[in-house]
């Protein structure tokens, strides 16, 4: 397999549609090969759903959409045993869960008990039900979305549930030149694109395998885990970034390089990753909250102060 050529072939036709965000794309791709999952923060109609759909035709697969509302049950997500009167058995119907690339849209409009669903599922990649375990099929990628600033009928995400998520990526609106090209573009368009699978389940698995074995520095391994705990040192931080997170940090920075078309990682790729994957795991005191100072304040301020190695 040609590593190069899949991942330039991927981001051409991902970047094709979602027109205008390179580096969202990329760090989509990261998420990926890190064997990571996404979340997808911003005001509606900036593309996240777009993006998400866009992702799952070019991954190929098994595809499963859930749209949650405060109706959604456990059993939704997971599945359930029904029992067969006629077989005096009973038999586990499999839930949406089971696929290679789960959109989530809207997730933050279900319940807490329904969001916990998802906890075994992204990290253990396994259902359990009625004392009975269920693997899920490997590669397992989820991405959601979910709308920050609406407020009547949400349900914040819990902490544990957002360490889930290798990476939060906030969209932004585009420039005038790419909204122009939007806009013309649905003018024509109603639905969406139809995209080609350009990397199969066997080709994440290896792809992912090969990122895993990028060789890493011991100067830039303690780089990144410094730049975690420095995190946890601020006067404006109630709480920071855990080792799990600087777990995840060194394996998307793997991840990233790979997407560089190199097998050795960089002080580089762990700064440009450490903003998604660590922002959504600091929370800040309340009166720097309202002060408006943001988790990526946080994360630019202690990537500032440390030394950075010499490559």
């Amino acid at each position: 397999m040609d590593v190069q050529t899949k991942i330039e072939d991927f981001l051409r036709h991902l970047n094709a549609v979602f027109a205008g965000k390179p580096q969202v794309t990329r760090l989509c791709l990261t998420a990926i090969l890190a064997n990571g999952h996404v979340l997808l923060e911003d005001v509606p109609g900036t593309g996240k759903t777009l993006l998400a759909r866009s992702i799952a035709q070019l991954l190929g697969g098994r595809f499963s959409r859930i749209q949650f509302t405060p109706d959604m049950l456990p059993s939704d997500i997971m599945g359930f045993s029904m029992y067969h009167a006629q077989k005096q058995s009973f038999e586990f119907v499999r839930g949406a869960v089971f696929c290679n690339v789960l959109l989530g849209d809207e997730i933050n409009r279900t319940t807490p008990r329904t969001q916990s669903a998802l906890l075994e599922c992204m990290e253990e990649r396994q259902v359990t039900v009625d004392g009975n375990t269920y693997r899920i099929e490997e590669p397992f990628f989820v991405i959601a979305t979910q709308n920050p600033i609406e407020q009547q009928g949400v349900y914040p995400l819990p902490e544990a549930q957002l360490d889930r998520f290798l990476m939060q990526l906030h969209i932004g609106y585009p420039d005038i030149e790419t909204e122009i090209e939007i806009v013309r573009r649905r003018e024509q368009e109603t639905a969406y694109p139809t995209l080609p699978v350009v990397l199969t389940a066997a080709e994440v698995i290896e792809l992912r395998r090969r990122a895993a074995e990028a060789t890493v520095r011991d100067e830039v391994r303690h780089y990144a885990v410094s730049l975690v705990r420095a995190t946890r040192q601020q006067d404006r931080v109630t709480l920071g970034a855990s080792p799990r997170a600087a777990v995840f940090l060194m394996r998307a920075a793997k991840a990233y390089a790979l997407t560089s078309h190199r097998s050795f990682v960089t002080p580089q790729d762990v700064q440009d990753v450490a903003l998604p994957v660590l922002s959504h795991r600091v929370r800040l005191k309340l009166q720097n909250r309202l002060g408006g100072t943001t988790p990526e304040d946080i994360i630019r301020a202690v990537t500032k102060l440390l030394e950075v190695p010499v490559e």
